[in-house]
């Protein structure tokens, strides 16, 4: 099982490198849970199909590297960077890219994605939007 857990794990992170957001759908299970880097969940495969859409205009280069797997059962941790740059009225500028060391963790239900968590640090990515955290 673990290797297959591997396996699907980073067939979605292909899926998402290639921004395929049907293909990502197509794995994610129905019940699929997102939670990103604050620890806020996003229920259900509908709503995370369009909460990739809108993460891919608002980043059209996101890209995931991974460097280092882990695996127990199931559960897949993936290590590595993840990078995108900022679009502003359909541009992509220099001073808006980022990069920024991150970490996922993959459950997996058979040959589906149940759970993605992100836990990265995503300042980089709020200074380039201009968002103010407090």
């Amino acid at each position: 099982m673990e290797n297959r857990a591997v396996a699907v794990a980073l067939e979605f992170v292909n899926r998402i490198n290639r921004h395929d957001v049907g293909g990502l759908a197509a794995i994610m299970s129905e019940d699929h849970r997102f939670i990103d880097g604050l620890g806020q969940a996003v229920d259900g495969r509908e709503r995370m199909e369009k909460g990739w859409l809108g993460y891919f205009s608002w980043f059209p280069d996101y890209r995931i590297k991974v460097d280092d797997i882990l695996s127990n059962g199931n559960v897949v941790a993936l290590f590595g960077t993840a990078e995108g740059t900022f679009s502003v009225n359909g541009k992509l500028a220099a001073e808006n890219h980022w990069k920024i060391p991150a970490a996922w963790k993959a459950v997996i239900r058979g040959e589906q994605v149940s759970e993605w968590s992100v836990y990265a640090d995503n300042e980089p990515v709020w200074k380039v939007m201009g968002v103010k955290r407090y």
